[in-house]
């Protein structure tokens, strides 16, 4: 098993990390355009093999596809970060050519590649990879509602005054702040809705929390969040990796499902050796089906500034 994880910054050093550690892939690939960069994070990542007691070869290397060839995975986080104030949506233009060149990049040397885009605008990327490449539907995820349902779960816990094993919760739509639509009447602890425990007005703070959980963290940081992210994507990796087809809500092809065509958003997939197994088509209210048209419509917006 050999993933390949384009852009050795934060984001995908985190993946690397986090892919290797779990000890499923034989090899981890970091690419990156800076000279030197990718080598000095595999060298520094391998050197905590030992320490943290995983086997998975991890390789640098400076734009050099040759040497992604056959990866079964590929994880694209190529892009500038967000800076304060700044939305995904903003990211566009200059993200929009590194990820069609990459993804043809990686398609060069690993045909029958899947590939989890991850770079911003998420939903975006995701739709410009259907448009410019000739991979099937299956192979082609967008990773944002993996990383904004850890963060749902993380303020439910934090609500509930709860451990967050005792959580499930989901979110939905387009990754951006306004976009998402958090699930807060499906989401339980223990099997029992947290309605039940919490009044709606704390829900509705809970998933205003959530929406903003990544602007929020650019604001402290000074650049966008990387260890949730690097962990929703070795989730995502793992689970086609090892065939498990466990449920996450990824931004996929819509063709009919949710009453959506022609767009990539996130809404709830199953994970296997296929990439996406199959869409979920769960049963939403009128309140959440109208905040999923709405933020189709935002995803539609945005997808209008591609050139295509």
């Amino acid at each position: 098993m050999k993933v390949t994880v384009v852009g050795a910054g934060a984001v995908g050093a985190s993946c690397a990390e986090y892919i290797a550690i779990k000890n499923f892939a034989s090899e981890v690939v970091v690419l990156d355009i800076k000279e030197g960069y990718a080598e000095g994070k595999a060298m520094d990542l391998m050197q905590t093999a030992s320490l943290n007691g995983f086997d998975t070869k991890i390789v640098g290397t400076t734009n050099d596809y040759s040497k992604t060839a056959g990866s079964d995975i590929a994880v694209i986080t190529s892009g500038i970060p967000r800076k304060p104030g700044m939305t995904r949506e903003e990211l566009i233009g200059i993200n929009a050519g590194i990820v069609k060149s990459v993804a043809s990049s990686l398609l060069e040397h690993s045909p029958n590649v899947i590939l989890i885009v991850v770079s911003n605008p998420m939903d975006t990327m995701t739709y410009l990879v259907h448009k410019t490449t000739s991979l099937p539907k299956n192979k082609i995820i967008g990773m944002g509602g993996a990383l904004d349902s850890a963060r749902f779960k993380y303020r439910l816990a934090e609500a509930l005054d709860a451990p967050i094993s005792d959580v499930d919760g989901m979110v939905i739509g387009g990754h951006s702040d306004t976009g998402m639509v958090p699930l807060t009447q499906h989401a339980t602890r223990n099997s029992i809705k947290v309605s039940e425990f919490l009044s709606s007005e704390r829900l509705e703070q809970v998933a205003a929390d959530t929406k903003v959980g990544g602007a929020t963290l650019t604001k402290l940081l000074g650049t966008s969040a990387w260890y949730a992210p690097g962990a929703a994507v070795s989730g995502l990796v793992q689970a086609i990796a090892c065939d498990q087809k466990k449920m996450f809500p990824c931004s996929t092809l819509l063709e009919g499902e949710y009453d959506l065509n022609d767009i990539c958003i996130g809404v709830p997939v199953i994970l296997g050796k296929n990439g996406i197994e199959k869409i979920v088509d769960i049963e939403l209210n009128d309140a959440e089906k109208a905040k999923m048209q709405e933020s189709a419509e935002g995803v539609r917006k945005t997808n209008g500034l591609l050139q295509l």
